[in-house]
This record gives structure tokens, sequence and C-alpha cells, in this order.
């Protein structure tokens, strides 16, 4: 299963009973009725994971970077701020050369 930031962005709800029915862990109607998507929806947010205290102070101790470097805005297309026209072409073709061969179209 290939998840595109994009389309979970997009659709979170329809792509979180997606994945939970591709690892073999469909929600159950009672868990539906409860609210258990947007809890964890909630809960796995940019908001929320950005600004958990680990992820604002703490530093990588596989890389010895600040864990706030891994967060920029959550939004779509933010890394063109960061990267120019040329890079992202590259690596746009190197992510699809790689992954063509599984399935992945773009």
């Amino acid at each position: 299963m290939f998840l595109r930031y994009e389309e979970m962005k997009l659709h979170p709800t329809l792509i979180l009973k997606e994945l939970a029915e591709f690892i073999g862990c469909p929600f159950s109607k009672e868990e539906l009725d409860e609210g258990m998507l947007e809890d964890i929806l909630k809960l796995c947010s940019f908001d929320n994971l950005s600004n958990l205290e680990v992820n604002k102070t703490g530093i990588s101790p596989l890389f010895h970077i600040e864990n706030k470097s891994y967060f920029r805005r959550g939004q779509i297309g933010d890394g063109e701020k960061f990267l120019s026209s040329e890079m992202i072409g590259r690596l746009n073709k190197i992510t699809e050369n790689k992954l063509v061969k599984h399935g992945l179209r773009f």
C-alpha cells in the first residue's frame, strides 16, 4: 500500500479506513459510531504531533538533530519553499523510477 501525503491531507478519514483494512484491522461499526476515527486523526494530526514537548525540544539519538527539524508546516507544496524546481524535478524522477515497478503512478 502506498500512501501519498497529499491524499492523506485531502481525505484523512478515507485513508485511515483503507489503512486499517490493509493491515487486517478494519474498524467495527461500533468503533465508527463512537468516533474512533476522529479520535485517531486528532491524535495523529500535524498540529498535535508538532506540539508535543518531545518534538519541540528533543534530539534524535540516531542523527543528533533536533526533533523539531522534522516538522515544517504540514501543508501540501510547502517543500517548494526549500527546494528549487530542478531539485523537485530530480526527486520526482528518482522516486518515479524507483517505485513505478511496484505499481505507483504519478
